[in-house]
């Protein structure tokens, strides 16, 4: 499954498992993908949010308070929801793709938690204003490779390849 995805984008999933371990809670939601990008906090979605004036400790307090504290107990397999599933199985990777990258990297998480239009992204848009496009823009700004989705290219490359892991 990690195949295409750089090393911190494979952090910010390991760090979403333990942060639904943390909350207890037996399944990675949305919500933990988007505190595994907080709390992973280096790469270009974590610096993309912050350069937009959002305050990562005030998103990641807000969102434990939305969440509140599980009730399940201690699993060592953590199940996906199929929300966070379309966000890196598909969002994520669609979102690669129109910025023409070959691998999937935080900013491609954040961006398609942003698109995926339920729970943490919801989140993020409502309580902080917190928008798709000027999260693109600034994101393709901190690549150095400003474009519209319009004008990015839509080829992909093989399901199956290697990605670079130089980015976020």
């Amino acid at each position: 499954m990690f195949g295409r995805y750089s090393e911190r984008a494979q952090r910010v999933i390991i760090l979403a498992q333990d942060e639904a371990r943390r909350l207890n809670y037996n399944y990675v939601g949305t919500e933990h993908l988007l505190l595994g990008l907080i709390r992973e906090g280096t790469g270009i979605a974590a610096k993309a949010l912050q350069n937009l004036g959002v305050d990562l400790d005030q998103v990641r307090s807000a969102m434990e308070k939305t969440l509140g504290r599980g009730t399940a107990p201690p699993s060592a397999e953590m199940q996906f929801t199929l929300g966070a599933k379309k966000v890196m199985m598909e969002l994520a990777i669609e979102e690669a793709r129109d910025l023409g990258h070959s691998y999937v990297g935080t900013e491609h998480l954040l961006l398609g938690l942003l698109r995926e239009g339920e729970s943490a992204a919801a989140h993020l848009r409502e309580s902080l204003g917190v928008d798709l496009e000027p999260v693109r823009f600034e994101v393709t700004r901190l690549l150095g490779t400003p474009m519209s989705r319009s004008q990015a290219p839509r080829p992909g490359p093989p399901p199956g390849e290697q990605g670079s892991a130089a980015s976020g």
